[in-house]
């Protein structure tokens, strides 16, 4: 696993001020947007990306948007509407796991998933993301459902917390900082829980990351299913892209990286994809000095045959 040497478990460094969007260029490029065409932004956001592709889609095109929360919906829905000539625009509240469902077979240019947390949810203590701040333990992309960091770590029992530490999180002591988190229960805010984290667990020689780093990332993954919502991304993008379709997607650690990895693969082996990345697209040197989220970015991308 990759992790960032950075403050935060998500998307790099926290402390940039708004939202810059990363691998932009590189993402638009593989894309190959078409003026007319149909593309689906699995991850909206705050519409970094999705504002990129509106303004060479043009009036006669259709973008459409999904996300897992409303504010950034909103946010989004905004931004893209003050562009000029812009596209149709459709914005779905829901998880891109959903894509299969709601989308029509075969009618999509590109579709681009850019993987991770968003600013807008890094940057609020109340939605419990960054261990920096202090908040309650929510982590939900989606506040409105689902169950919450804090009903994970004060609930489920000791070896089933340590798995989750080690599966989503690659950490070693994963046992270690489940045995200390039972021990301290009820466990009800962020600093609470990386001051138990701290104590269990400090960090190791020549490590450059924080020690809450990998279990808050765990956290993360466990509560908004990230891993499963990505593996049905996966497997209903060949059956909504047109033939000559783009698949582009943006991952932000080794868990989502590999899952991206083999099914493209598996997909060029079946006949479904063309690679167009043999390896992954890094960010540059220049974009990572401007913007530390995009250090440990990595995009894939492929052509549906």
């Amino acid at each position: 696993m990759r992790t960032d040497s950075t403050d935060t478990p998500e998307r790099g460094g926290h402390g940039v001020v708004g939202h810059v969007p990363v691998l932009l260029k590189e993402a638009i490029d593989f894309l190959a947007v078409q003026r007319g065409g149909t593309y689906l932004d699995a991850t909206v956001g705050l519409g970094g990306h999705s504002c990129e592709i509106a303004k060479r889609l043009g009036a006669p095109g259709h973008l459409i948007g999904f996300d897992k929360d409303p504010a950034a919906l909103e946010r989004s829905r905004a931004r893209l509407s003050s562009a000029g000539d812009s596209p149709a625009i459709t914005l779905i509240h829901g998880s891109f796991a959903e894509v299969g469902e709601r989308i029509t077979p075969a009618s999509l240019d590109g579709l681009l998933a850019d993987l991770g947390v968003s600013s807008l949810q890094l940057e609020d203590a109340a939605r419990g993301f960054s261990f920096r701040a202090d908040g309650p333990l929510d982590m939900r992309m989606n506040p409105m459902s689902g169950e919450t960091a804090e009903q994970v770590v004060n609930h489920i029992d000791e070896r089933e917390l340590a798995d989750v530490i080690y599966e989503f999180g690659e950490e070693r002591r994963s046992r270690r900082i489940a045995r200390a988190i039972v021990r301290s229960r009820p466990i009800l805010t962020t600093r609470q829980l990386v001051d138990v984290i701290s104590a269990a667990a400090r960090p190791m020689k020549h490590e450059r990351i924080h020690p809450a780093t990998r279990t808050f990332q765990a956290l993360r993954i466990f509560v908004n299913h990230e891993l499963d919502d990505l593996k049905a991304l996966l497997e209903a993008a060949p059956g909504v892209l047109k033939p000559g379709g783009r698949l582009v997607v943006i991952s932000f650690h080794s868990l989502e990286d590999r899952i991206v990895k083999d099914a493209l693969r598996e997909g060029a082996k079946q006949g479904l994809y063309r690679l167009l990345t043999k390896k992954p697209v890094r960010a540059t040197e220049e974009e990572m000095d401007r913007n530390p989220r995009s250090r440990s970015a990595k995009m894939r991308a492929a052509e549906k045959v």
